[in-house]
């Protein structure tokens, strides 16, 4: 495959963008999400290709937050982005005048999890993206597994902590109360840095709140590095809510290998330690013996590095 490939990973908060050529990956680049309408993130995400692109542009891969219709590239639901029902695939195309191929984003980070390189390295892999929300990719027998209908891997909408006390609850918005994203994503733990600044303004978050500094996940990932006890326990308790969620997923497939990436996952051990004590507690004897629980390689990169490997998978399949 010769000429440029373009990947972007479309978060919450933030889009990153990559280029792959001659075996050189330029970036990421990013820019700011658009949540105001589908038009202005459609628009920034063509803005943020055409930042990097080059003559030489052989197609683009994206990976966005949300249920995707693979072979039509439309975004079926989505939650924290607006691209519900939107033909994704075909109005990028036609804003762009190039080949694009459109996922779901915990799924091109998994493809990039699974390969070193072009090389597949994990036949069976699950994949965790813990940012604004979390999301879910799978690699099942060396391929990416979407199910019957693209809407496989949404890891962050199982239930992990429900209440059923008085019977089962109406469902609400999702993501549910009670749902691993609900209780363990980046915007989980911001919710718990706000509680925790609140309760006792003489610890680091508080100072920081009462300093007029926004008090959110990445603060408490600075200040528990810093070795702040207090910023170092809310991480412990969003590691051992994602740990429950990794049992789950070590119970279903018993993979080769758990992977944690996403922005989250700059809290390294901070995270991954609780959750990984805590999975091996509630995972069956017997079950995930073999299995591996890691960080994303690619950290926060692994997004953008799988949407440009989908892109250059899909266009060799499709012979172009």
């Amino acid at each position: 495959m010769t000429g440029q490939l373009i990947g972007v990973d479309v978060g919450g908060t933030k889009i990153s963008v990559s280029a792959l050529a001659d075996g050189i990956w330029d970036g990421p680049h990013l820019f700011a999400t658009q949540t105001s309408a589908a038009e202005a993130l459609i628009e920034e995400i063509a803005v943020a290709v055409e930042s990097v692109r080059r003559p030489d542009a052989a197609a683009v891969g994206v990976g966005v937050p949300s249920v995707i219709e693979f072979a039509t590239g439309r975004v079926r639901s989505s939650v924290n982005v607006p691209l519900r029902d939107i033909a994704l695939r075909q109005v990028l195309r036609e804003r762009l005048r190039l080949p694009v191929f459109v996922d779901n984003d915990a799924t091109v980070a998994a493809l990039a999890e699974a390969h070193d390189g072009e090389r597949l390295v994990y036949r069976d892999l699950v994949m965790f993206t813990v940012g604004t929300g979390i999301g879910g990719g799978l690699v099942l027998g060396g391929r990416v597994f979407r199910g019957a209908t693209g809407a496989a891997g949404e890891l962050g909408h199982t239930l992990i902590g429900l209440d059923l006390k008085g019977g089962v609850p109406e469902p609400g918005a999702f993501p549910q109360p009670g749902s691993l994203e609900s209780l363990a994503s980046g915007r989980a733990l911001d919710r718990l840095a706000g509680v925790a600044a609140a309760a006792s303004p003489d610890s680091q978050l508080g100072r920081l709140a009462a300093s007029g500094h926004p008090v959110l996940g990445p603060e408490v990932v600075e200040a528990a590095q810093a070795g702040d006890e207090e910023s170092h326990r809310l991480l412990e308790l969003l590691g051992e809510w994602l740990g429950i969620g990794i049992a789950n997923a070590i119970n279903t497939f018993d993979p080769d290998v758990v992977v944690v990436g996403g922005g989250a996952a700059r809290a390294g051990e901070l995270l991954l330690g609780p959750a990984r004590e805590t999975a091996r507690r509630f995972v069956l004897p017997g079950v995930g013996d073999q299995t591996e629980i890691r960080l994303a390689r690619y950290g926060p990169d692994a997004g953008v590095r799988g949407a440009a490997l989908l892109a250059s998978q899909e266009i060799e399949r499709e012979g172009m």
